[in-house]
């Protein structure tokens, strides 16, 4: 399985439980799995319990350090801009995403955080990646809700 593979599994049980369908992996140089997880905002009553947030934190957990440098975000839809500055704060050397995020989003919209004159670290950066499948995760998603 792929990285994103693991991340869109995560997102569709993410939406079994009621969350949005955001799913996240951290994974090593190697490409071995550190960490996997969905949004857990309404399980956890906490909103910055993001899918990237929780694997982030986990990954650095596992490896008994602050910085992720050799390894890679992998997360369904564009980072939020906390998602984002934690990206960056975290020093990941990589964030791959695949849905864009035009309303929310904090790396190629809104508030651009690794453009910033203020972000200390830019991650390389790869958007679009089975961009339609992770769409179609939120569309369906939201839309059984109206």
């Amino acid at each position: 399985m792929t990285p994103m593979d693991i991340a869109l599994d995560e997102a569709r049980a993410a939406a079994e439980r009621g969350e949005v369908p955001v799913g996240a992996v951290v994974t090593d140089k190697a490409g071995q799995v550190l960490a996997r997880a969905g949004n857990e905002v309404e399980a956890r009553h906490d909103p910055s319990a993001h899918a990237e947030m929780l694997a982030l934190r986990e990954a650095a957990q596992k490896l008994s350090q602050t910085r992720l440098g050799d390894c890679t975000l992998t997360v369904t839809l564009e980072p939020c801009p906390m998602c984002a500055q934690a990206a960056s704060f975290f020093r990941v050397a990589r964030v791959v995403f695949g849905a864009y995020d035009p309303k929310g989003g904090g790396v190629d919209h809104g508030a651009r955080v690794f453009n910033a004159s203020s972000c200390h670290h830019h991650p390389e950066v790869v958007g679009g990646v089975r961009e339609a499948e992770a769409a179609g995760l939120l569309r369906g998603f939201f839309e059984a809700r109206r």
